[in-house]
């Protein structure tokens, strides 16, 4: 469905043809603020490479853009694959951690890890800035007031879904999510990834700090050669160049709403739509998922790829693919819909979903009610209807595609103020 435009591929996934920003306005922020040395930027959160999701990437990529004219620090869990080795341009200090078998995630125990501690404090970071509220987080809240610095909040996720989905219990629900509004409670600021995330903290889970909207982005350049796209997906995966390709991207977990999506095929196939899917990631679900699909007897249909190591492949498959398929309930504002855009592949959303509410529908996105049926019905919709599908082709690519240099930059900027603003408050207390 996709036009072909036969150029070479631009495989530099790392910079951003969208940018806006440039060095002259961090040296503008540095020079006009009160700090005269390389900012110190502690990043704390729950999990990290070479467990990879969304957060982690939005992690990384602060980290790297940020490591450019700042002293950065990422403070994490160790992984469970001992040959593992850090490999960045920024610091990663890294704690003690337990596994625990019903996460997809190790569990960071800083406060056992004594070394881990005093790794904070010989940082002496100028601001902390936590992406999770758990062990790791807490310790960043708790160090963030221990050194008078100010501390700062993304709010990534549903935590209420999260707690119910494990605990089934609606007053441990409640419980939990006290306690991790109390980390959040303790920022001078939080940012949420959207305004319907930023509602829902305020309005249903207590967050009493103040909240602005910081969006997310990507380090995802646009790829104009889909001829070698198409051909690098023939290689890998079969799909011949004509087939229509649907595709989903991320943790292969219940919670991202993966069964869904294979019982909408299965109505799709039944009612004659021609189409292959392409799952890439992976997690808990995995052999669940594959099970659902020989039960709906969808195996020449349905292509379980599992983890892509290679990031170029994995960009390459959303240039390829017509549709981005993403009915999830739990995300908050995921990073692959961003990176789909990019490549001019609108998503499919469920009608009303946190993560979709950036979206215009039929402008910036496709949305559909949360039923199989008319999730499928939309998908047959879209494929047959070229002059709609390449509208909102368009529109998701204008409206969606953001880069993350320029994300950084009003990030430091806003550093830079919470710094200003806590000096000045701890002279008023003198």
């Amino acid at each position: 469905m996709k036009k072909i435009k036969k150029e070479k591929l631009n495989t530099n996934f790392q910079s951003n043809s969208k940018s806006s920003i440039n060095n002259k306005d961090i040296k503008s922020s540095i020079e006009n603020s009160d700090v005269k040395k390389p900012l110190k930027i502690a990043l704390f959160i729950d999990t990290y490479y070479p467990m990879i999701d969304g957060v982690v990437l939005v992690v990384d990529n602060y980290a790297k853009i940020l490591s450019k004219f700042a002293d950065v620090a990422v403070f994490c869990p160790k992984p469970d694959d001992k040959k593992y080795k850090d490999n960045f341009s920024y610091k990663v200090v890294r704690s003690k951690k337990i596994s625990v078998f019903f996460l997809d995630y190790n569990l960071g125990i800083p406060q056992f890890d004594k070394k881990f501690k005093q790794a904070i404090i010989n940082f002496n970071p100028d601001i902390i800035h936590i992406h999770s509220p758990f062990n790791i987080g807490k310790m960043g809240a708790k160090m963030a007031k221990k050194l008078n610095i100010p501390l700062v909040s993304t709010l990534h996720s549903q935590f209420k879904q999260d707690f119910y989905r494990a605990t089934k219990n609606k007053w441990l629900t409640n419980k939990l999510l006290a306690k991790t509004m109390k980390v959040f409670n303790q920022c001078d600021e939080c940012w949420a990834v959207n305004d319907s995330i930023k509602e829902l903290y305020e309005n249903d889970y207590g967050l009493k700090a103040p909240c602005k909207v910081q969006q997310n982005a990507t380090d995802v350049k646009p790829i104009e050669n889909l001829d070698f796209a198409k051909q690098r997906m023939k290689d890998l995966f079969n799909i011949d160049e004509n087939e229509n390709l649907f595709l989903f991207v991320g943790r292969i977990n219940a919670l991202k709403n993966i069964f869904f999506i294979v019982q909408s095929l299965k109505i799709v196939k039944d009612k004659g739509l021609p189409f292959k899917m392409l799952f890439i990631g992976s997690g808990q679900d995995i052999e669940k998922l594959k099970e659902e699909v020989k039960k709906l007897n969808l195996e020449n249909e349905i292509i379980i790829a599992g983890r892509v190591e290679d990031r170029n492949d994995v960009v390459l498959a959303y240039a390829r693919a017509d549709l981005f398929l993403f009915p999830s309930l739990y995300d908050a504002n995921s990073l692959v819909q961003i990176e789909a855009a990019t490549q001019k592949t609108p998503t499919l959303f469920i009608r009303g979903s946190k993560t979709s509410s950036t979206v215009q529908e039929d402008i910036s996105g496709f949305m559909a009610n949360n039923n199989v049926e008319d999730y499928a019905n939309k998908i047959i919709s879209i494929m047959n209807n070229k002059d709609y599908y390449n509208k909102v082709a368009q529109g998701a690519f204008d409206n969606l595609y953001k880069n993350w240099e320029d994300v950084v930059n009003i990030a430091y900027k806003d550093y830079l103020k919470l710094i200003k603003d806590k000096k000045n408050k701890n002279k008023n207390k003198i």
